[in-house]
């Protein structure tokens, strides 16, 4: 490694050394000076840097280990990562979005090792030439390039240990020959993911309470297969398949529920206990094929893309949700109800882009582009309510029954310019201008079908400035707007059971919400930083908790549920302070982050509008002031740097959310890694103290409350074992881009 750095060092200045010997001890001093200096983590442009490839973190690693421990990136629930005073982070590899679904990308994520990441940018504001939504920052993985012909890889195998055991293994290689390169992954896992709960909600007459277990089992397999040949010295072709499957048969929901009903007087009217007992199985498929053609123009680094890319997403769900009362020797086995269910999904979409980058001799850069999507969803959804009198006996079967399909194109283009007007300061404005059009269909037995028509034009403009004080000050702001099209689950108006009265409810009827981005960013010496931002969310979509009262049989229950759909406005307004730095001769790496957000929410309902039924009306106006504090720190315990210790901690106070209080979050996670030749062993330790669990209480000046408690386990344990072969020179396979990128998170 220190020869490479010194190859490099050398290389750059620009200065020759042919006659050093290797026991000059002075010049090695200054040449381990360079190395010392070297900066991690810097601002450039509209992005940040953070510089990895001679990182301790890296090796032996996932990807997701990495980024949870990037500076300005963290998870609360191991599952999705965001960027401080953004709502979403969107995965890049090599400037262009993976071709996978959200849950896809987890799991690809965890189970890749990091060794051949060279750096990652956190765009914290994108550009008019990315397609992003909402407020969603971009978290960019650059991949080493390497130097030679030949072989190289790496294995992975890991066990964990939470609630329950899991294990995973992932294998990936990469080959260049002349003008050919093939690089693949293949990666694959089982687990069952647990969950705990505690649900109530009522008033002061009626109270209901639920508590009990999920187990979701879970096997994965998938990868992906990428084609590179360069045509001449100017030209590309590259050719790539993604692939992911998932088998979740088995889930169970295990749930007691007790209702109380009271007088006026506060005494005890009723009681009745019921048993939710649900099962289900489900299995979906990923995959995608994308075809790029690259043309070098200039020598200047002026370029064309053309991108052709098709996705299909399979998801097959079936459930059965029973309703069990005690029966006369006391055991629940009697049923009140039976819902069976059968939730397909569909996704097939075609997607191209035209990207153009022009360069000018004068620091100057234009950026023009296209896309074009078409997506259509089929939903085919078949509930079956099964009723059962007061002695178990069957009564009668109910049918719903909904057809939907979804049909969207959207076409998008978009100018980008950008200037350095001189070594200080340099400035980027562009502008995105989007046509969407959707139809939604919607067939019931015996009814007249329904439609759904959602047709909008949008111009997004962009603007970044960048001011460089001197070598150690930098200041940059930032302006951008981008609206948020709801996801092709959330418009498939579908019911997911919990208990008899307790549920989702997706909606056909959302339109798209619109954000307004701003940023203020100062640096200073490339070690510390300030991010002020502002977001304004407008018609926001999120799932909003309704309660109501319903008779049956005579007595009064307490129905509640989450309706997907448009709710009011919301602003977001935060400060943070962060630090990268390392110390005690690089035996201490650390980033730190503290700061304060701001949440003011403005937002009521009381109807669904799928069905019309009318809710009490739920009130969301309350404002809320939190800290956040996160730091990743990692010490080096010998001077070989061989043994790593890991030692990383978030805390993040309560605030104010769509669905109430979000109580405070924290955790301490510890690892200990050893580095030996080609090989590295890790142990990593989540939640030691057990303090990351969900908590959500909300209060309505109407009477009605609800409180949310969700235990997923995340206290557990990680070993894992990383071997890498083959000449670790090996060039890897040209960046390719993916024209049916922006579809990807909108699938489950």
């Amino acid at each position: 490694m220190k020869t490479q750095i010194f190859i490099a060092a050398l290389f750059f200045s620009g200065l020759t050394f042919a006659q050093e010997k290797k026991s000059d001890s002075v010049k090695t001093q200054k040449i381990e000076e360079v190395v010392l200096k070297k900066q991690v983590f810097k601002k450039q442009s509209d992005r940040f840097v953070y510089d990895v490839a001679a990182s301790p973190v890296t090796k032996g690693n996932t990807t997701f280990d990495l980024l949870r421990q990037t500076p300005l990136l963290s998870t609360t629930d191991d599952k999705t990562l965001k960027i401080v005073g953004k709502n979403n982070a969107l995965i890049y590899i090599n400037g262009r979005k993976t071709n996978m679904d959200a849950e896809s990308v987890t799991q690809f994520l965890k189970n890749t090792p990091a060794e051949n990441i060279q750096k990652i940018e956190v765009i914290t504001v994108p550009g008019s030439e990315f397609q992003v939504e909402s407020s969603d920052g971009i978290i960019n993985i650059i991949l080493k390039k390497k130097m030679s012909d030949g072989l190289n890889g790496n294995m992975r195998m890991s066990n964990t240990q939470n609630k329950y055991n899991a294990s995973s293994a992932s294998f990936s290689a990469n080959y260049r020959k002349d003008k050919l390169g093939i690089s693949a992954n293949l990666s694959g896992g089982e687990n069952i993911q647990a969950q705990s709960y505690i649900l109530r909600n009522g008033t002061d007459l009626v109270k209901n309470e639920s508590t009990g277990d999920i187990d979701d089992p879970n096997k994965n397999l998938g990868g992906y297969l990428n084609f590179d040949y360069q045509l001449n010295d100017k030209s590309n072709l590259a050719l790539s398949w993604n692939t992911w499957a998932n088998k979740s048969y088995g889930s169970t929901v295990e749930l007691l529920n007790n209702l109380n009903v009271y007088n006026k007087d506060g005494s005890l009217s009723k009681t009745d206990l019921t048993r939710s007992s649900n099962i289900e199985n489900a299995r979906n498929y990923n995959n995608s094929v994308n075809l790029n053609y690259e043309l070098k123009t200039d020598s200047l680094g002026s370029k064309l893309n053309l991108n052709a890319a098709y996705l299909i997403y399979k998801r097959f769900q079936n459930s059965q949700n029973r309703t069990l009362v005690h029966d006369t020797s006391g055991s629940f086995t009697q049923l009140r109800q039976n819902v069976i269910q059968d939730l397909p999904q569909i996704v097939n979409n075609f997607s191209s882009t035209v990207d153009y980058i022009k360069k000018f001799k004068n620091d100057f850069t234009a950026s023009v582009g296209g896309n074009f999507n078409t997506t259509k969803t089929d939903n085919d959804t078949k509930n079956f309510f099964k009723y059962y009198d007061e002695n178990g006996k069957f009564n009668n079967t109910k049918p719903d029954l909904n057809h939907f399909i979804y049909d969207e194109q959207i076409y998008g283009a978009y100018i980008t310019l950008e200037k350095k007007f001189s070594d200080k300061f340099s400035g980027k404005v562009g502008t995105r201008y989007e046509i969407t059009k959707s139809l939604g269909t919607s067939e019931i037995p015996n009814k007249e079908m329904q439609k759904f028509e959602r047709n909008y034009n949008n111009l997004l403009p962009y603007l970044s400035l960048n001011y460089t004080v001197n070598d150690k000050n930098n200041i940059s702001y930032a302006f951008s707007s981008r609206m948020r099209r709801p996801s092709f689950w959330e418009l498939n108006p579908v019911k997911n059971i919990l208990t008899q009265d307790n549920y989702t409810q997706n909606n056909p009827f959302v339109k798209a919400s619109s954000t307004y981005n701003q940023e203020l960013t100062y640096m200073f010496k490339n070690s510390y930083f300030l991010i002020l931002n502002h977001s304004y969310f407008k018609d926001v979509i999120t799932q909003v908790p309704l309660q109501r009262d319903i008779v049956r049989d005579g007595v009064t229950y307490r129905q509640l549920a989450y309706i997907r759909t448009n709710f009011g406005d919301k602003q977001e307004m935060s400060a943070m302070l962060g630090m990268n730095k390392t110390f005690f001769n690089q035996y201490l790496t650390t980033n730190f982050n503290i700061g304060v957000q701001h949440n003011v929410n403005n937002g009521t309902l009381n109807t669904d509008p799928t069905s019309g039924q009318v809710f009490d009306t739920y009130i969301n106006n309350r404002k809320s002031t939190s800290i956040l504090i996160q730091t990743n720190n990692t010490i080096r315990l010998d001077k070989k740097k061989t043994w790593f210790l890991g030692v990383n901690y978030f805390f993040v106070d309560k605030q104010q959310i769509e669905l109430g209080m979000l109580k405070n979050l924290s955790s301490l996670d510890l690892s200990l890694k050893k580095n030996w030749n080609d090989w590295t062993f890790a142990l990593n330790i989540t939640d030691v103290l057990r303090t990351n669990i969900v908590e959500i209480e909300d209060y309505q000046a109407n009477g009605n409350y609800n409180y949310v408690r969700n235990d997923q386990f995340r206290r557990g344990g990680t070993f894992s074992i990383t071997y890498n072969f083959g000449n670790q020179k090996v060039k890897k396979v040209r960046d390719i881009e993916g024209a049916s990128d922006a579809i990807k998170s909108r699938t489950r």
